[in-house]
């Protein structure tokens, strides 16, 4: 009966809340606000809490309070893809701000140990950064900025006056504007106006692909490391700029959790992140217990989220002498929704997210010292160990090494030219290619994290994934050093690596599938009606009198006045065209050769809707539209299944569930001279509707069986069985049409599921295998491992008129892994070609 009256209890105080939503709610007990600052019920014409606020609605908040307070100042550091502006928004006392410039290069040279043992850290304010909802649909966040734009720029008093004159407080209001766009909308659209706490509710239940990402699908919390999405590389140049103390990133989880604050699982903290900052992370946390018990809040600490891979917002900053937290609010949805807790409501979740940030600024407030001597001592450790430096470079793909450069310096992290060639362990690097990482210098931590290929762990299961080896990634082959190496000139700018065209010919030009965008100026120059035919045999010819030797999948370009074009796609693609005045080679196959086959232009289709994995297909669809410029069509699977599919070369499966879909209509598309590209479950989907021959192995478990074992380890135990993220060595051949433009044998895969497939017993089917010792970085249970090798991570094989082309996993994954992208456009661009038996033979 007590537990009854509690429910009651909860349940009319959650219809209250709901019923007389007012500032009042949110805000401390007894703080004064200067009337002449609008709240934000003045300025949207609603209370914070009574219906969802549009990223629009929050940034022209922050713009009306900076019209009124002289405590602030909004930027723009960037745009989203639909082109929606991504704010920072600084807070601090107005003689702070009058100096702001001149805080911030102090503030910098905390990282610096050449400059920060004289700082007077006492002296120093704290750099505080607040950033809300990188996930569009977790809204509470976002909701929750307007409340904390609101208090910082009007409220009044000693205690106010005192936290603005120790912090620059950095508010980052909303991090994926398109995604909250997306959610904003669908659930204010769906609410009645007699709220409906129904979770079965239209309100609750978002269509695909929802709001969780940006306008590709990508989840932006992933790309903080590598930021090769435009939000992530604005916010991320505010960062290193200012390097803040603390960062936090509010979030939200299922409806049945409470409340959740850093520090996450200790045994999955990344060792390189040092126990002074999973100190000061619990040591924060008090307060946030504090501020949460006040207001009756349930919550939890040290339990389901780790600080492992540090791509992600709550982690980066622990590997940049900063203290990131994650905060995770049980998630409403909508605006009320049932919960094994009660009713949870829209403005309780915005509350919860607000205390914790006024905690926040309280923490860094408080242990502004230690915070700031964290961030001093950090950066003045030395790098221990064996390494050096590490050397990279020497790839076929010129365009690949130019990015994993960025991606190095975007980390302020500093690249130095190699000085004089020179063989290290067994691999040459050139003076004119090769670039030296030493790790005496600040950010060796984070360039050890890039660079090594850890696989032991305290732990064996992990919240996201456990390796993110950069060179592995980018296929740019690297290298240890342990002695001594010539470090040249440090590279400052970076400018792309631009081909050029070599000679003039009304015959042919000719260009090698090397180059990271070779598919770019494919597709361009088929768009345009030239023709296109690729080698697949080798040749050597001269140029400027010099034999060169042209592999597989050499492109001839024929056509009238194409050299203006070539010039142009020289230097967007870096390729090198070179013109060709004879059909005659010196060796090999001759420019007129039936070995030269012809290129059609792909017209491609992906299958979209609920069930598909939205991360990945949203993946296909960046790489395809903004590195390829191809226009892809995606369709519904319900669509799909009432469509006519001839007009399309190839159809793309995603990792996802397609029960719904017509395994006869993709059979016969195939069966009819359509190629079918699978990837993960899409290909496990073709195997078990017997679209093609690839078959795969049965799944493994842990070792239980006749064991008695605690209840409480069931988790950990079968979550030890994930393949969660894991670089793996394949052999690759160079001479199927998969593997055109690599001339490597060895190629970096990334593994994110247990699904392996059976060896076919073909011959010619499987150009990319696991080797016996696949395992390169990260985590696999020994029984997967085993399972793993010598098996085949790609399966591509004739099915009647047509091709199934099968992956096990994701080759675009997050659009880091340049290494394997061009596995993906090959089979899109050359796969046709597969397959050499009688037409209508399986192969």
């Amino acid at each position: 009966m007590k537990k009854f009256f509690l429910f009651l209890f909860f349940l009319c105080l959650q219809l209250s809340t709901m019923a007389q939503v007012n500032l009042k709610y949110y805000l401390p007990e007894g703080q004064a606000y200067d009337s002449k600052i609008p709240t934000p019920k003045e300025f949207l014409g609603y209370e914070v809490g009574e219906q969802h606020a549009t990223p629009y609605e929050v940034q022209a908040y922050f713009r009306e309070l900076a019209r009124h307070s002289d405590r602030m100042k909004v930027e723009t550091y960037g745009r989203s893809y639909e082109n929606r502006e991504l704010l920072l928004v600084t807070f601090t006392s107005p003689a702070n701000l009058a100096r702001l410039e001149d805080i911030k290069a102090e503030h910098k040279k905390l990282t610096n140990p050449d400059l920060s043992k004289g700082l007077k850290i006492k002296d120093m304010p704290v750099v505080i950064w607040m950033g809300y909802s990188v996930h569009g649909n977790e809204a509470s966040a976002i909701n929750a900025s307007l409340l904390a734009g609101y208090h910082l720029a009007a409220a009044q008093g000693p205690e106010i006056d005192a936290l603005l004159k120790d912090a620059v407080i950095l508010v980052d209001p909303c991090l994926n504007p398109d995604g909250g766009t997306r959610f904003s909308t669908w659930v204010n659209s769906n609410k009645s106006h007699t709220l409906v706490s129904d979770g079965n509710s239209r309100e609750f239940r978002e269509t695909w692909p929802n709001g969780r990402t940006n306008h590709y699908w990508f989840d932006l919390n992933r790309d903080w490391l590598y930021q090769q999405l435009p939000e992530s590389r604005g916010r991320l140049v505010k960062f290193y700029d200012w390097r803040p103390n603390i960062l936090t990133d509010h979030h939200e989880m299922g409806t049945n959790s409470t409340f959740f604050f850093q520090p996450g699982i200790p045994a999955r903290t990344h060792p390189l992140t040092p126990k002074s900052n999973i100190d000061l992370t619990a040591k924060i946390g008090t307060y946030h217990a504090k501020a949460l018990d006040k207001i009756g809040s349930a919550y939890y600490t040290k339990e389901n989220y780790d600080d492992f891979y540090y791509g992600k917002g709550s982690t980066l900053p622990d590997v940049n002498g900063s203290i990131g937290i994650l905060f995770e609010q049980a998630s409403s949805r909508g605006h009320l929704q049932e919960s094994v807790n009660g009713l949870l409501s829209f403005p309780f979740a915005v509350r919860n997210q607000f205390v914790t940030t006024l905690s926040t600024l309280q923490a860094g407030k408080e242990l502004r010292e230690e915070l700031l001597a964290h961030q001093r001592d950090f950066y003045s450790q030395k790098a221990t160990g064996d390494i050096k430096a590490y050397v990279f470079g020497g790839s076929n793909d010129p365009v690949s090494t130019w990015e994993m450069v960025n991606m190095l310096k975007r980390n302020q992290i500093d690249v130095f030219r190699l000085a004089k060639t020179e063989k290290i362990n067994g691999l040459d690097f050139s003076r004119e290619d090769g670039y030296v990482v030493p790790m005496d210098q600040p950010q060796h931590r984070l360039i050890t994290s890039m660079f090594e290929k850890r696989t032991t762990f305290q732990d064996s299961a992990f919240y996201d994934i456990s390796a993110w080896t950069t060179p592995l990634c980018m296929n740019v082959p690297y290298a240890e050093v342990k002695g001594a190496v010539g470090v040249g000139q440090k590279v400052e700018d970076n400018p792309f690596p631009a081909g050029k065209v070599i000679g003039t010919s009304p015959l042919a030009y000719l260009y090698e599938w090397d180059s990271y965008f070779a598919s770019r100026a494919a597709y361009e120059l088929l768009s345009k009606g030239y023709t296109l035919k690729y080698a697949t045999e080798p040749f050597t010819v001269l140029i400027d009198g010099k034999e060169k030797e042209f592999s597989y999948g050499t492109v001839q370009v024929i056509g009238k006045d194409v050299r203006g074009l070539l010039e142009t796609l020289a230097a967007r693609d870096g390729i090198t065209f070179y013109a060709q005045t004879t059909g005659l080679t010196q060796k090999g196959i001759n420019l007129g050769s039936e070995k030269f086959k012809m290129m059609q232009k792909p017209q491609v289709l992906m299958i979209t809707g609920d069930g598909v994995d939205a991360n990945d297909a949203g993946e296909v669809w960046h790489l395809l539209d903004t590195r390829v410029n191809l226009p892809l069509t995606f369709s519904d699977i319900s669509q799909v299944n009432r469509m006519d599919l001839s007009r399309y070369s190839h159809i793309v499966l995603n990792n996802g569930r397609y029960f719904d879909l017509s395994a006869e209509k993709i059979k016969s598309y195939v069966e009819s001279g359509g190629t079918l590209i699978a990837l993960g479950d899409g290909a496990t989907w073709a195997s078990r509707n017997k679209i093609g021959s690839a078959t795969f192995k049965a799944g493994v478990s842990a070792d239980t069986k006749g064991k008695k074992l605690p209840y409480a380890e069931q988790a950990n135990i079968n979550g030890a069985m994930s393949t969660a993220g894991t670089i793996f060595e394949t052999k690759i051949d160079i001479s199927h049409p998969l593997c055109y433009g690599y001339k490597q044998l060895y190629l970096p895969v990334f593994k994110v599921n247990n699904t392996v497939f059976e060896d076919t017993q073909n011959a010619f089917n499987t150009p990319v295998m696991f080797t016996e010792n696949p395992l390169m970085a990260g985590y696999v249970h020994p029984k997967n491992l085993e399972r793993i090798r010598k098996s085949p991570a790609v399966v591509a094989q004739r099915v009647g008129g047509g091709q199934v082309i099968n992956f096990t996993d994701n080759p675009n994954f997050r659009a880091f892994w340049y290494g394997t992208n061009k596995l993906f456009l090959n089979a899109i661009f050359f796969g046709k070609s597969i397959g050499g038996g009688r037409f209508g033979e399986e192969e």
